[in-house]
């Protein structure tokens, strides 16, 4: 059992705000959270935050490494490792519309990173390739494919982490969403063309979350909703946005956050090879992706995911949004972690929650982070 006392600061805790604390960990997970106390190591906040670790639910790559050319244990250490300086403590590996191969190879080696214990992978997310060409975004439509019944077989295979699959629901019957839920896959829907009726007859199926809000989605026209306006009118299915000031205008967010409760709200970072490498420069599936003034495109100006960190996304959602920092740390770590159905053991300061928590100045800038009490530094 050890104690890391921190003073001087902001904890967010899911009893509240507290000015200082003990954190009392054991085999990983918080025993209690005492008032101001000795601990083995006190830390000065110096006026910084103490959040909950973040959960990312779309993570393509990161410290040179792309998930679609490395599904592999060793691709999924280095892309966590490469984001747990921007205090992700969990995440889901995101596989780019790709082939069924790749997307097996993806699927096993996230198996395999589980029983590895590679630090805070959670299971995987595939972003197509069952969505519409009209809304491809970055992906290859050369890749794209129906939900035929082997798809569906490998999607639905038992599988030790949770399987979040974005789709289109245009392209699925309600019978086979409603074979991915019973199998556990977290379905969502992204690259849509859909009609409000389709997008909330697949919200009815078992649709219950949604891929990177108001991107490569129908927009809300006053006389066609779409998908974005079925998700608004929504409040119950969990919305991922990109609070990077380029994928969605701040006004835009600012209206979304105002229509529905946060708590259906996550931050997601979409990052590529970008986050936390020296070179900015990737290539995506035989295409240049050049990364200018933190924003990634393609050749055509086509965005491809982010160059954004979690701990960007927390800070822009604060200072961009006008969301409290409290406010932003749920959105950022308890949100997500409801979605993926993990409340129980992550996502919040809580006894008998996993140990993950991240340190930031007072601007919001990541200072350290903690997986399983253990100290990044």
């Amino acid at each position: 059992m050890t104690s890391v006392r921190f003073t001087n600061g902001t904890i967010v805790t899911a009893a509240g705000l507290l000015s200082a604390a003990t954190l009392v960990v054991e085999h990983g997970r918080i025993a209690r959270i005492e008032p101001d106390t000795t601990g083995d190591d006190t830390i000065d906040l110096d006026g910084g935050w103490l959040m909950p670790g973040f959960v990312d639910t779309q993570v393509n790559g990161g410290g040179g490494v792309l998930f679609n050319d490395t599904p592999s244990v060793e691709g999924i250490a280095a892309i966590g490792a490469a984001h747990r300086p921007f205090g992700t403590t969990a995440f889901l590996p995101t596989l780019i519309s790709d082939t069924p191969d790749v997307i097996a190879r993806g699927l096993d080696a996230v198996d395999a990173a589980i029983v590895a214990g590679v630090p805070g992978v959670l299971g995987i997310h595939i972003e197509g390739p069952v969505i519409s060409p009209a809304r491809k975004g970055i992906h290859d439509p050369a890749r794209f494919q129906d939900l035929d019944d082997d798809l569906l077989a490998l999607l639905t295979r038992p599988r030790l982490g949770r399987v979040m699959v974005t789709l289109a629901p245009e392209r699925v019957t309600a019978a086979q969403i409603a074979t991915l839920t019973a199998a556990g896959v977290l379905v969502s829907i992204g690259h849509s063309d859909a009609d409000h009726a389709t997008t909330s007859a697949g919200i009815a199926a078992g649709i219950t979350g949604v891929t990177h809000l108001f991107n490569a989605m129908s927009p809300l026209v006053h006389r066609a909703p779409g998908v974005v306006g079925a998700v608004l009118d929504d409040q119950a299915v969990y919305c991922g946005i990109i609070v990077d000031g380029f994928h969605v205008d701040d006004a835009v967010l600012r209206i979304a956050l105002r229509a529905r409760p946060h708590d259906r709200f996550m931050l997601v970072s979409d990052a590529m090879p970008c986050v936390g490498a020296v070179e900015k420069s990737f290539v995506l599936q035989g295409r240049a992706i050049r990364v200018e003034g933190g924003r990634c495109v393609g050749a055509d100006g086509t965005l491809a995911g982010s160059d954004l960190d979690m701990a960007g996304a927390v800070r822009n959602t604060v200072t961009r949004l006008g969301v409290s920092a409290q406010t932003a740390a749920a959105m950022a770590s308890t949100y997500p972690a409801a979605f993926l159905g993990l409340s129980d053991t992550r996502g919040a300061l809580a006894p008998g929650l996993a140990a993950d928590w991240v340190q930031l100045t007072r601007d919001l800038y990541p200072v350290n982070t903690w997986i399983g009490g253990a100290s990044a530094t």
